[in-house]
């Protein structure tokens, strides 16, 4: 239980420090694969509500520090994703890739609204088409490519954690 944990930690860590600093050197359309968001959905799915909750708001709180205005902004729509998420947790399979798919994209969609209305619709900035079509849209597709490799790996190594609990 303390692997899991210790190794879900360091993935969210690698995977922030990936999305703010590596990821820019490979960005389509001027937009980043939200790595973030794809390891609370994957987590949550694949763990519960419990555990995406906790993880979304740790995940949350590394995008708050980084570039939020104010401190929680992103922890709730993340744990709110997280919580939302984790309920999918009962129809959990290894093999299938379609619902997580789904899963992020709704996520990505509805933290690419929460983005809009908390950063420009706030500030009177009222294009919401050309935001969506221009950055909402093109990082669903971005993220929805890198979720289905994020996921198997992470599969592989809940594979591997699980296998080792039970040798024990």
């Amino acid at each position: 239980m303390i692997k899991r944990r210790i190794s879900t930690i360091v993935i969210i860590f690698i995977g922030f420090i990936l999305q703010t600093t590596a990821l820019h050197a490979i960005e389509l359309a001027d937009v980043v694969p939200n790595i973030l968001l794809i390891l609370t959905v994957c987590y949550s799915y694949m763990r519960g509500r419990t555990s995406g909750l906790l993880t979304g708001f740790l995940c949350g709180l590394l995008l708050d520090m980084q570039f939020g205005n104010v401190i929680g902004l992103y922890a709730f729509v993340f744990m709110t994703i997280g919580f939302l998420c984790g309920y999918c947790q009962k129809i959990y399979f290894t093999d299938n890739y379609i619902l997580p798919c789904v899963l992020v994209g709704i996520s990505d969609l509805f933290y690419g609204i929460y983005y809009y209305v908390t950063e420009f619709l706030v500030r009177g900035r009222l294009y919401f088409g050309f935001a969506f079509t221009s950055v909402i849209l093109p990082e669903i597709i971005y993220t929805l490519i890198v979720s289905v490799l994020v996921f198997r790996l992470l599969n592989i190594l809940e594979k591997f954690l699980s296998e080792k609990k039970e040798e024990v």
